[in-house]
């Protein structure tokens, strides 16, 4: 467990935050360069455990592929082992093991695929005996569960026989992570074609390339927020692109409105201090990474703010609807459904003097509630948790002025 509280003011002095790499950049790279017949050149690769264990996995091949808790791992590779034809056991950590994959195999089963569930059905282990034939080159999947499924498909559409049509069936969540996976697969040389709701991927080689992986958005969002909840100050977000593949760019638009001006500068992004002038609602169907951070920052703020597009938080690392509303009450706010779907964040009014947050084994969980140190000091429960996606955010959060000090229970 770690206690957090400022050193200083309630203001940061310019700092310069080297980011992480994006980690979904980076998994989609690493799962375009192993269907190539090799030559890429990749850099900037994220350090998130999910990448280094996508790395271990396609360096090592062992016969059993643990993921561990790497979601999109998970759904890359299962797709990735069908269509090379291997044998694999593709399994992951309990939690993992509960997260839903049944769409995905029913769409690989469709196209010829053989995978058999270990345990229960729809849900990892998985005995994964390759795609020996192509049985169809038209299938439909839901695109309102998770955008994870649709992009392991794609990906493995151009060495498909006969290509790929993919029926995307109503609502596209996460949208703009659809449209990485196809740009980014662009860049390594592959034609597509998407009219209404069908994308179309004629078979064709992928090209090698040198790709350079850009900064994380969603892990920027906590220093847009860190700094929307502090009196005054600015930071410097090394490493983010105007032009960016990534869906959680949003949150420029969302802290906009929250009081944060961003000017984008060589090198990065500048992030300054402004009025807040009100977020009334938000959807986060194409960003749904963004909603611990947004929801924390409005329950500081005084935002009463109405929340769409939270579908998939049930099905992430942990039910991550259940956890804010568990862990926005310990500082006597709310999020609360007002209709199917919908949310609202009522915001605190009275803060406690220390706040213990609990992480649900969620690397967003410990680093979207740690803004709460401008108001109060904070505890972490298993703060080691955001090694999957941000190992340098604490030595980072230090940086800025806020101590860390281990604490065991009945010692402080």
């Amino acid at each position: 467990m770690q206690l957090l509280q400022l050193t200083q003011k309630n203001e940061f002095s310019q700092v310069s935050i080297p980011l992480p790499s994006s980690k979904s950049e980076s998994n989609r790279a690493l799962v375009i360069d192993a269907l190539t017949d090799g030559g890429n050149t990749l850099k900037n690769l994220a350090e998130a455990r999910d990448t280094q264990t996508m790395i271990r996995l396609l360096q090592t091949n062992p016969a059993v592929f643990d993921v561990l808790d790497a979601g999109t791992t998970m759904r890359f590779l299962t797709a990735f082992v069908a269509v090379t034809n291997q044998q694999k056991v593709i399994t992951g950590s309990p939690r993992m093991c509960e997260r839903p994959i049944g769409i995905l195999v029913d769409a690989l089963r469709s196209l010829g695929a053989e995978i058999h569930y270990l345990g229960t059905e729809g849900y990892p282990p998985l005995a994964v005996q390759g795609l020996p034939e192509q049985l169809t080159n038209r299938i439909s999947i839901r695109g309102d569960v998770s955008s994870q499924y649709i992009s392991a498909l794609l990906m493995i559409a151009p060495v498909l026989p006969q290509g790929l049509e993919l029926e995307l069936e109503g609502k596209v969540g996460s949208r703009t992570y659809v449209e990485m996976t196809l740009q980014l697969m662009a860049q390594f040389g592959i034609t597509y074609s998407w009219e209404g709701t069908t994308i179309k991927i004629n078979p064709q080689p992928y090209k090698t390339t040198h790709f350079a992986v850009e900064s994380d958005w969603s892990g920027a969002s906590y220093w847009f927020s860190l700094l929307a909840c502090a009196d005054r100050g600015s930071f410097f977000l090394e490493g983010l692109k105007e032009q960016s593949l990534q869906g959680d760019a949003a949150i420029v638009e969302i802290m906009d409105k929250l009081g944060i001006r961003s000017t984008f500068q060589e090198g990065g992004l500048l992030l300054e201090k402004k009025m807040v002038s009100g977020l009334k609602s938000w959807d986060f169907s194409h960003c749904p990474d963004l909603a611990q951070t947004v929801a924390v920052t409005c329950a500081i703020l005084g935002q009463n703010t109405v929340f769409t597009g939270l579908e998939s938080l049930r099905i992430k690392e942990t039910d991550r609807i259940h956890a804010l509303q568990q862990e926005l009450a310990r500082f006597n706010a709310e999020l609360r459904e007002i209709a199917t779907n919908t949310f609202q964040v009522i915001p605190s009014v009275t803060m406690p003097r220390l706040v213990q947050i609990h992480t649900y084994d969620d690397h967003r969980m410990a680093m979207a509630f740690m803004p709460l140190v401008t108001k109060t000091k904070v505890r972490i429960e298993d703060p080691e948790v955001v090694n999957k996606s941000y190992p340098s955010f604490w030595k980072q959060v230090r940086l800025v002025g806020i101590s860390q000090e281990s604490y065991t229970p009945g010692i402080l």
